[in-house]
Order: C-alpha cells, then sequence, then structure tokens
C-alpha cells in the first residue's frame, strides 16, 4: 500500500492547491474530476474518494433531452393500433 511514510512530499500552493503523486493517484484510481471529500483527524488532512451510490445514480441526468422509450418506440415501428 502507498502511503506519505514511502517519502511522497507535496509543496502547497499560494491558491491552496496541491498536487496528489502520481504514484498515489494511480494506485487509488483518481483520474480528473473525481470528487474527494477533505477531512482534519488529529491533525491530519483526510481524503476519501466520493463514490456514486449506484452506477445508474452516476449516469443520471447525461441524456436529459432523450426522448421517453414510447415516443422512441413510436418514431421506430410507427404507433401501435387501438391504444
Amino acid at each position: 500500500m502507498l502511503s506519505y511514510n514511502d517519502g511522497m512530499k507535496a509543496t502547497l500552493s499560494e491558491r491552496g492547491q496541491v498536487v496528489i503523486p502520481k504514484a498515489l493517484r494511480d494506485g487509488l484510481g483518481l483520474r480528473p474530476g473525481a470528487e474527494l471529500e477533505i477531512t482534519a483527524e488529529k491533525g491530519r488532512l483526510v481524503f476519501t474518494k466520493v463514490m456514486p451510490t449506484d452506477p445508474v445514480s452516476a449516469v443520471w441526468g447525461l441524456l436529459r433531452d432523450a426522448p421517453d422509450a414510447d415516443s422512441l418506440l413510436d418514431d421506430l415501428r410507427g404507433p401501435v393500433d387501438g391504444l
């Protein structure tokens, strides 16, 4: 497991930014845009990767302007007779 004890260091910029070392990002699967929750515990900063509650929530809203299934089927097949 990678940790700060492995000798990795970062410097705080004037704007309060810190670069997470690449080995830690890769080891934890952190990609650009990943959300991190930050807490302070016993004088340490603890970063926790925020995980979506479920896969559907992770992609919900990507297709906001997509038609509903019934409209799409009506367009592809034509309306169902008698309904």
